[in-house]
């Protein structure tokens, strides 16, 4: 039987995979596990049509279970992660799929420390969902109300760290019609910003669709258009950010955590002197912080893992290409709100605009196919397979690198090659794609967006 809880959390195409009926057992296996707390629950979620229901099902599960539940209505992730840990209680769930399509829709879980559960805790909690367990009754059942203040309490954390914009600073923040709707408007305005809010509606059924952090152009045309500053996205529930520069050029994932290191590492901040990345980081940050003596430390794809590894290694910074960054001496997971600021903050104090800060970043050409496939797994011991990646491997030798796995999120095997010359990096990736496709495709290759290589 396939594990429950994948890289970042539960996730599965709502009322298909991730049903009502699951989410109920998932909220009972929590209290079984996590036990009712001397606080209630807190639940969020973003704006998916299917999150009202799904959000019902969580709520009456914990109940079932004799859990009492606080429901804090729509809110980014990291407001979540902050929360729980800021308010005492026992757990916090986001009912999220965060840059996933909008029939998709998730459960990540944080514990009372504002962490992700630890793999043997969520394993406890699937097996506890799965052996239903006690019911209780009369007073014993749980109970549910509304938790009308969340978002302020976040909003108030965020404008109180002192990470402030340039004064009369003009962006455009495009908001994928998800969580961040309402707060990242908020946030910038309550800092004396000039904002352009884009998507900025909590649309369940556009949720990701051609905008935010997957889809740049239109951010991209709305700082050109205005004459922004900068700009910002985010995925549908705001735990990552992709910026625009002023001249309306992409500043991914990579480039924030080159440009938060040298900013944190020339504060004596930077602990460790070390960040974070995962093994789709592009070579160019690597080279690019050992010229600042800086050392780039790498870690599975999937934000909890570079977690992991930054706490062995006592380090502050890390993240993902996608733009998925933990600043950990001030959350407990990626923020897009909190990252944004921070680029802001070392506009207004370089007093240099996001292109420049961004400069003598030599990039590698680095290709991407994502196989849609119906099984993630078989093709690590596929004959063909193997012999295509060795192939590939020979052939770039010592002039690049390539990178086969599946997604942690989504029915995909994505090749990633990194190399020089761009024409050879997609000569090959296009190689061992083909073979992956004709022996476990569904008979198409999605294109690989920005981003969207890091589930």
């Amino acid at each position: 039987m396939a594990r429950l809880f994948g890289t970042d959390g539960i996730r599965g195409v709502a009322n298909r995979d991730l049903t009502p009926e699951l989410a109920m057992a998932v909220g009972r296996g929590l209290v079984a596990t996590l036990g009712r707390g001397d606080a209630p629950y807190l639940i969020a979620r973003d704006t998916r049509l299917s999150g009202e229901m799904l959000t019902s099902a969580l709520v009456a599960g914990i109940c079932a279970g004799g859990g009492d539940v606080d429901r804090a209505g729509i809110l980014p992730t990291p407001a979540m992660a902050y929360l729980v840990r800021q308010l005492h209680r026992p757990c916090g769930v986001v009912l999220s799929a965060s840059h996933n399509p909008i029939e998709d829709n998730g459960i990540k879980v944080f514990g009372p420390d504002g962490f992700k559960l630890p793999d043997e805790v969520e394993d406890r909690v699937e097996a506890a969902a799965r052996a239903g367990g006690e019911r209780p009754v009369g007073t014993a059942v749980g109970r549910a109300a509304d938790f009308e203040n969340a978002e302020e309490l976040y909003l108030e954390h965020l404008t109180s760290l002192g990470l402030h914009p340039l004064a009369g600073l003009r962006l455009a923040v495009d908001c994928a019609y998800g969580a961040a709707y309402r707060v990242a408007p908020r946030m910038w305005r309550a800092l004396g910003a000039d904002v352009i809010p884009i998507h900025d509606e909590p649309d369940g059924a556009r949720i990701n669709v051609a905008c935010g952090s997957t889809h740049l152009r239109p951010l991209v045309e709305a700082v050109r258009a205005h004459h922004a500053d900068v700009g910002f996205a985010h995925d549908g529930d705001a735990d990552r950010v992709i910026a625009v520069d002023e001249r309306g050029e992409i500043v991914d994932g990579d480039l924030i955590m080159a440009i938060a290191a040298r900013d944190l590492a020339a504060a004596g901040r930077l602990r460790g002197g070390l960040v974070v990345a995962t093994v789709m980081s592009n070579l160019g940050l690597e080279h690019l912080l050992a010229a600042h003596t800086i050392r780039l430390e790498r870690a599975r794809v999937g934000d909890r893992y570079v977690l992991d590894r930054m706490q062995d290694l006592g380090a502050s910074l890390g993240g993902e290409q996608s733009g998925h960054i933990i600043f950990l001496d001030e959350a407990t997971t990626g923020d897009g709100l909190l990252t944004a600021l921070h680029l802001a903050d070392v506009m207004r104090r370089s007093g240099q605009p996001l292109s420049a800060l961004a400069g003598g970043f030599q990039r590698f050409p680095q290709v991407l196919h994502n196989v849609v496939v119906g099984d993630r797994d078989r093709w690590e011991a596929d004959r063909d397979v193997r012999a295509a990646i060795d192939a590939a491997q020979t052939r770039l030798a010592d002039r690049g690198r390539l990178l086969v796995r599946a997604s942690g999120t989504e029915p995909l095997v994505r090749v990633m090659v990194e190399a020089r010359d761009a024409a050879e990096a997609e000569a090959v990736a296009a190689a061992v794609a083909d073979v992956i496709a004709a022996r476990y495709g569904t008979g198409r290759v999605a294109p690989a967006g920005t981003g969207g290589a890091n589930g």
